[in-house]
């Protein structure tokens, strides 16, 4: 008897460990596994727009806590004692029996809100007395790993509350347009009551009765002391909802790419909602004007210079028309060729590497390198012009010989550090054209790479003169737990000194007529800014840095259809102007760096390191790195006779009976431009005729230059329809005006040219030598070879 005892007493303990083991591990981990919506927020915590879960349903990331006035509405509406009982409410159980004895059918399922959680998690399963029982042990279980709080926050996350709409926040956005904390005690009400029936009081289709619950919990809310009397009569007459409203699409595409690249989720990004709001009307404002042009695309980023946050996302032009003309492509991180965007890069490298300094002249005139052949952008030519003011110009010509002194090699590689990707390809795939558009890089990539060097130049002084390769970095449009910065290596070995002095040079762009007259108010930004325009006119760019921000505007189609008026200057500037009006006013300009700076003497007409011969040299403040730059080349001693009619030299004019003169003198290819728009220049007067036979055969004392092709070149020419070799033009250049060329190719005339000295010409395929000889006797000899493209 005693061992029947124990028997009985062991197998007691051992289904009470069994059952007390499945009470403890009866809640799955997690408790809710759906799919949820992809919800973002600006900066301050406000809904800027949301995507549905994949499972269809609008179910958002459950939220932090419940508001007030839900919390006491639901409570009294469907737990009044929920504070109270362990999961279970005995008394609530004990009426609803006798509610369905009583009538003979279900009336009241006596169920807590810990078993309502307890049913939604187990979706799908009979509401049958098992059940229940396992609902009852489960929501026991709840109370016992969960707060009231919280379990609280987990109905009001997963309650349906109608069609597809599923949580309290949900919900609230769906039926009221705002969030929960700011709905009214009869909104509150509202959403209170619907889960109790979603299908049944869906909005709009049973508004009478939907209305006639809210009212009956609004005068369950005052006989509990939560509202007033006055309160429930106010509340009473506000009316419910009659259809789910649209949510926010504030920052459609910024959802479209957090999602994406993210994943569903809750996300506050670094968007400030006012600043996005004001740049959406500036977008759409603008993009009105474009369409009646053609132009159906734009975009826009605006981030904050020394976090490197993104305060506005515009990933298109949103638009109007019932055509979508690729609106819903994100065009921020999509490669788009860059025009001119990245001369800036260059200037600023050639000012470290010691290359150029602000005023040095570079070549403007027409050029031919290996079939290359660009032009400006108003297919005029000036011979020289400042480093600077090509800058400022935007000058295609200048750009390139630049690029071609400093290298293609190490520009890619500095524009790599500075943060474009999309430069995938080798630099000789680009070539010399990486400066005019020959490369694609993203309004992203661009408005970093910018914002990296204007960094790099706030914290110049505060790192005492130090740099941090950590300020180089990518645009973040979430906090660094979660988004996609990331850390340039070795920063782009720009300094301080030559990113301040190309901010500079970057005031001086001309900028939009209606901007014409900006510097004549008080109230104007100073903005280092650039625009672009790529070839085929597809993309209009105008990026601008300040202190504070950094403004990046795209302009053009998604399509890659060209349009006349697809002008950086004139489709993307404008925006960016209007852009810059609604930045908060911060730091007029950037501190200047002292330390990566100075004072050296330069020549006033080359811009070159001063020499003895340079007269009165400028005194000009430029980076460390300019004392570098070579003395000036263009400045040298020429031996003029005393009536100044002529140039002699010691083999053709005794010592003495000429003057010897300190001259500025440019080639004659550059020479023949330049003096057409500086007045001030002076040419040299020619060599006497006796002269020329013994003259040096330094190029500097030649009268002419044959501009193209230049000597040893290779030319390629397409052949006809009739299969004979197409003709190629070539061009002189004279210091004379009134000079008279004589050609002969391979020692056969050809013709004469006066004035304008270009002459088009047959040869065939070979080598060849081209032969000028002006009307005094000079002669000039390139050597040139002639490839079909067929070859």
């Amino acid at each position: 008897m005693a061992g029947r005892r124990r028997w009985v007493w062991r197998i007691i303990v051992a289904c009470s460990v069994v059952a007390l083991y499945l009470f403890w591990t009866c809640l799955p981990e997690p408790l809710f596994d759906d799919p949820v919506s992809t919800v973002i927020e600006d900066t301050d915590g406000h809904l800027m727009g949301a995507r549905i879960a994949a499972d269809g349903q609008w179910r958002f990331p459950p939220g932090d806590s419940v508001p007030e006035k839900f919390r006491r509405a639901i409570i009294c509406f469907e737990d009044k004692r929920f504070y109270r009982h362990p999961g279970v409410d005995p008394l609530a159980l004990a009426r609803a029996i006798k509610q369905n004895l009583q009538t003979g059918h279900k009336v009241s399922g006596g169920s807590t809100l810990s078993m309502q959680v307890i049913r939604l998690s187990r979706k799908g399963k009979s509401r049958t007395i098992w059940e229940k029982a396992i609902e009852i042990c489960m929501a026991i279980r709840l109370e016992l790993r969960y707060s009231k709080t919280e379990i609280l926050g987990l109905y009001a996350s997963h309650a349906p509350f109608g069609g597809n709409v599923v949580g309290l926040e949900a919900a609230s956005w769906r039926y009221f347009g705002r969030s929960p904390d700011q709905l009214s005690w009869a909104e509150s009400s509202v959403l209170a009551v619907l889960p109790n029936a979603p299908s049944l009081l869906f909005p709009g289709r049973n508004k009478k009765a939907l209305q006639n619950k809210r009212d009956r919990l609004l005068q369950q809310l005052q006989v509990h002391g939560d509202i007033t009397a006055e309160e429930a009569k106010l509340a009473a007459l506000e009316t419910t909802p009659n259809r789910p409203l649209p949510l926010p699409h504030i920052a459609q595409h910024l959802l479209n790419r957090i999602h994406l690249e993210h994943g569903p989720g809750r996300y506050r990004t670094h968007v400030q909602l006012d600043m996005q709001l004001h740049a959406v009307d500036i977008v759409e404002r603008h993009g009105k004007e474009l369409a009646a042009n053609g132009i159906y695309n734009a975009a826009v980023l605006i981030a904050d210079v020394n976090s490197g946050d993104v305060k506005v996302y515009i990933g298109n032009e949103q638009g109007t028309s019932g055509d979508d003309h690729g609106r819903q492509v994100d065009v921020i991180p999509a490669g788009r060729s860059t025009g001119s965007v990245l001369k800036p890069f260059l200037y600023a490298s050639m000012l470290t590497s010691g290359d150029i300094l602000p005023n040095t002249l570079v070549p403007d005139i027409p050029i031919n390198i290996g079939g290359y052949a660009p032009t400006n952008f108003d297919n005029d030519y000036r011979g020289a012009v400042p480093a600077h003011r090509a800058l400022a110009k935007s000058l295609n010509i200048p750009a390139v010989l630049m690029l071609q002194q400093f290298g293609i090699e190490k520009f890619h590689h500095i524009l790599q550090s500075c943060g474009i990707t999309t430069l995938n390809r080798s630099p000789q795939h680009y070539g010399l054209s990486i400066i005019l558009g020959g490369a694609e890089a993203s309004l992203w990539d661009l408005a970093g790479a910018y914002a990296s060097m204007a960094r790099t130049l706030n914290h110049f002084r505060a790192n005492n003169g130090q740099y941090d390769p950590g300020d180089y970095h990518t645009l973040r449009y979430l906090p660094d737990t979660t988004d996609n910065k990331r850390m340039l290596l070795n920063g782009s070995h720009l300094s301080a000194g030559a990113i301040w002095t190309t901010f500079n040079a970057m005031l001086d762009v001309e900028r939009p007529e209606e901007e014409g007259a900006w510097r004549e108010f008080a109230s104007s930004r100073m903005v280092a800014w650039k625009t672009g325009t790529s070839l085929g006119f597809r993309d209009g760019w105008a990026i601008g840095v300040t202190p504070d921000y950094v403004v990046g505007v795209w302009t053009g189609n998604a399509d890659g259809e060209g349009r006349p008026e697809l002008i950086g200057l004139r489709a993307a500037a404008p925006i960016l102007f209007d852009l810059i009006r609604i930045l908060p006013h911060g730091e007029a300009w950037f501190d200047t760096p002292w330390d990566d700076l100075e004072k050296i003497t330069t020549c006033k007409e080359s811009g070159y390191r001063s020499t003895p011969l340079c007269g009165i040299p400028d005194t000009l403040t430029v980076p460390k790195s300019g004392v570098r730059l070579s003395a000036c080349p263009y400045h040298r001693i020429a031996h003029i006779t005393r009536d100044g009619k002529w140039q002699v030299h010691a083999s053709c004019e005794q010592e003495g009976d000429f003057i010897n003169e300190s001259r500025f003198v440019l080639p004659p290819a550059m020479e023949w431009y330049y003096k057409k728009t500086s007045s001030q220049y002076q040419t040299l007067p020619p060599y006497r005729s006796d002269c020329l036979n013994d003259m040096s055969s330094d190029e500097t004392h030649r009268s002419m230059e044959l501009v193209y092709p230049r000597h040893t070149a290779r030319i390629f020419v397409p052949r006809e329809l009739d299969g004979n070799m197409g003709a190629t033009i070539f061009k002189a250049a004279h210091r004379e005006a009134d000079a008279v060329i004589y050609w002969y190719l391979d020692q056969t005339y050809l013709g004469k040219t006066s004035d304008f000295h270009q002459m088009a010409i047959s040869p065939p395929e070979g080598k060849h030598v081209i032969t000028l000889v002006d009307q005094r006797g000079e002669e000039l000899k390139k050597s040139f070879e002639i490839i079909g493209r067929d070859r």
